[in-house]
């Protein structure tokens, strides 16, 4: 245990952190914090960012479970899930207090 907290919780801590220092990705976090269901032509615009790495950023996120995708027709919609970055919250807070 490093300090008192498992190994384990603060190698996903870090893991966590190491996604979303990518200011992109983190950009990406806090529009689909303040939406729901956010259509991926909706996240480009705003981040204003080549199509192709708007999409690598998102499936980063979308591979480690912050987000999730809801594909409609042609488009996919992007949401936050909650419950995961909800966990990653408590598990820092663990390890800083």
């Amino acid at each position: 245990m490093i300090f008192d907290c498992p190994k384990k919780d603060f190698d996903e801590v870090i893991n966590f952190l190491k996604i979303i220092s990518e200011k992109n990705r983190l950009k990406i976090l806090c529009i689909l914090n303040k939406e729901d269901g956010v259509c991926v032509c909706h996240i480009l615009e705003r981040l204003e960012l080549p199509q192709n790495l708007a999409s690598h950023h998102l499936k980063i996120l979308k591979e480690n479970k912050l987000i999730n995708a809801d594909k409609k027709g042609r488009w996919i919609y992007y949401s936050i899930n909650k419950k995961e970055v909800n966990k990653y919250n408590l598990l820092l807070d663990k390890i800083l207090k």
